[in-house]
């Protein structure tokens, strides 16, 4: 194939929570009722199945310890060692599950179980290389942490072609992870490389969401590295349309909050919409993996693993809708407030930089923040560890005189492609006011996508009710009685 032409292709991504159920999988996005024809002309990123990676990494909200974690923080080789066993049994418990032919269960068993013991060679050699001086295990932990995180993703993928094969599918298994190459590719080169001699009209590619490179996918792109593999798998092929399966619609609000009858699905919105989701780590699309897909002018669809009849919500870069509205209610439950007292502030210049480069050190996120003459506040998305470490740094950092101030609070954000805020912001400070919610802050940028409440931790859930039912069922309520 031609790597760079125009396809008719379509490039999937198939969720951690979705894998895991490999008979809704098979039966709604892999196979269901299409025929020979219709199962190609298809590419599958997968990742791992839920939760796996955070055996393998640690717990990405918890932050109770994986395998890494306790490799990076203990000496004994044991505590990692054991932890890295009861992955391997987690795995194969999933081929014992999946799987009903022993024939394919071996082979399951056995291509893990030597991605495993290669894996366990190779820390172990590494641990007693850095108990000789001259080598230090932290200059290496980045290179371990990607190591680790593959073996969600190939065992994923591996099990998935498998599969498919024994249904008859001519899947092809595509392993980016680099293992035991000896290339220095990027991103790029690891995508076109993998990818030389497949038929796409012949052939389903099933590809591992993590990808080895030179430069580190994990170490530019955190966890969300399968979506940016996804991206750019993509962007590469010139695929017409990229699709993300989860378990879930893009829908006004959470269901899990304001009940499953009052969320509308979105339909149709823009990469506008997507990046203020990411910003409050709800996240449609990794921001980078949006990135590339905008400049290349490929929608994406976000589609219900489990609703495969209906058509999900599309997000194109040229989407404008002339009729404003409130499409999602969303926000985080938990953030912090750091508020910095500073009277030399006015009018110096750069009076901030020493607070971001603060921040940036210690990895703390602003969501959003308010300033004036004397004080600057963000209000931030980060572990409290982190955050108290990130404070007591800006204690050191800043003048004696300036007063730092924390509290826990909640951000709540009114999101739309054209959210018209002239009508709908002060609608919403007026219903918040009525339901006695008290706003520490708020603010709505001139860019006209979004609306950003900062309000007491315990208002959270009444903030989302109010916001949803007064900027979109209502508003939904009269435009269905009107068109009557």
């Amino acid at each position: 194939m031609s790597i760079h032409s125009l396809n008719a292709h379509t490039v999937e991504k198939i969720g951690g929570t979705s894998m895991s159920n490999v008979e809704a999988v098979l039966d709604n996005i892999l196979i269901g009722k299409r025929s020979k024809k219709e199962l190609y002309n298809r590419i599958f990123v997968v990742s791992a199945y839920g939760g796996m990676t955070d055996r393998l990494l640690e717990h990405k909200k918890s932050q109770k310890p994986g395998v890494y974690a306790l490799y990076s923080e203990s000496e004994n080789v044991w505590s990692w060692g054991d932890a890295l066993c009861d992955v391997a049994d987690e795995m194969r418990q999933i081929n014992e599950k999946i799987f009903s032919e022993a024939a394919d269960r071996q082979m399951a068993n056995q291509f893990i179980q030597d991605r495993i013991e290669g894996t366990r060679s190779c820390l172990v050699d590494l641990q007693r290389l850095c108990s000789y001086g001259h080598f230090k295990l932290n200059e290496h932990l980045a290179t371990v942490r990607e190591m680790l995180s593959a073996l969600g993703e190939v065992h994923s993928a591996y099990n998935t072609s498998l599969l498919l094969n024994r249904h008859g599918v001519n899947a092809v298994f595509v392993d980016l992870s680099g293992w035991r190459g000896q290339e220095e590719f990027d991103l790029n080169q690891r995508i076109e490389h993998a990818f030389q001699g497949i038929d796409f009209a012949t052939q389903l590619p099933i590809v591992t969401g993590y990808a080895q490179t030179a430069e580190g996918l994990m170490k530019h792109y955190g966890r969300g590295y399968s979506e940016v593999t996804f991206s750019r798998v993509a962007s590469l092929t010139a695929a017409k349309e990229a699709i993300i399966h989860k378990e879930y619609h893009l829908s006004s609000a959470d269901p899990k909050m304001v009940g499953t009858d009052n969320v509308q699905v979105i339909g149709e919105t823009n990469y506008d919409v997507a990046d203020q989701l990411s910003n409050l780590g709800m996240e449609a699309i990794h921001p980078r993996a949006a990135k590339g897909l905008r400049e290349m002018g490929i929608p994406l669809r976000i589609a219900n693993t489990f609703e495969p009849t209906h058509a999900g919500t599309i997000i194109r870069d040229n989407f404008h809708p002339q009729t404003p509205r409130a499409e999602i209610v969303t926000g985080i439950a938990q953030a912090y407030e750091i508020e910095i007292f500073n009277q030399d502030m006015v009018g110096a210049f750069g009076a901030e930089e020493e607070i971001l480069k603060v921040f940036g050190r210690f990895k703390v996120r602003t969501v959003t923040k308010s300033l004036n003459a004397n004080t600057v506040t963000h209000y931030v998305s980060a572990p409290l560890k982190q955050i108290r470490r990130c404070v007591e740094a800006l204690e050191k950092a800043l003048p004696d005189e300036a007063v730092i101030q924390t509290q826990k609070v909640s951000v709540v954000s009114v999101i739309g492609a054209n959210l018209g805020c002239k009508t709908y912001f002060p609608k919403a400070v007026q219903a918040l006011h009525a339901g006695g919610v008290d706003i520490l802050f708020c603010n709505a940028p001139s860019r006209n996508v979004d609306m950003q409440f900062v309000i007491h931790e315990n208002d959270y859930a009444q903030a989302v009710h109010i916001l949803h039912d007064a900027l979109v069922n209502q508003v939904a309520q009269k435009a269905a009685t009107a068109a009557a």
